[in-house]
């Protein structure tokens, strides 16, 4: 096992640090040209994919609820979220990415370039294990490869 101080590790840990600033970065350009803040994005992210209740976002996010409040209000005044009770409880509010929202969440990550043109770099096989590295170093399950 390697210790935590090698050249090797802390090298490692330098290059994903700069992966990381370069990636928000990217993040936050992509995000102004749709109109939105880097958090706003975010947010839009999430509830691109499916509603979720604005206190799992918070977490999701690592920010308080109130955060969460402001970014959803915002982005229910430009027509990309809107709240919903969510159906299971109607004590909780679910925060949900209208079509619209949907749609600008799908153009933003298209428009990340970042990483695409280096990975196209590699081969297959060399994005199959840099993949399966960071599942492993983030302690994600295995997923079946994609078609």
């Amino acid at each position: 096992m390697a210790s935590r101080s090698d050249p090797l590790t802390l090298e490692v840990v330098d290059l994903i640090a700069t992966v990381v600033a370069r990636y928000h970065e990217e993040y936050e350009d992509a995000a102004s040209q749709h109109r939105l803040t880097g958090a706003q994005a975010r947010v839009l992210a999430l509830l691109s994919r499916e509603p979720i209740p604005m206190r799992r976002i918070a977490q999701l996010l690592k920010c308080e609820p109130s955060n969460v409040t402001g970014i959803v209000d915002r982005l229910e005044v430009r027509g990309l979220a809107e709240r919903r009770p969510d159906p299971t409880d109607r004590r909780i509010k679910l925060a949900a990415a209208t079509a619209e929202g949907r749609e600008t969440a799908q153009r933003l990550r298209g428009s990340l370039n970042f990483a695409k043109e280096p990975l196209a770099g590699l081969t297959e096989e060399q994005r199959t294990v840099l993949r399966d590295l960071l599942r492993r170093m983030l302690n994600l399950p295995d997923q079946p490869d994609l078609p």
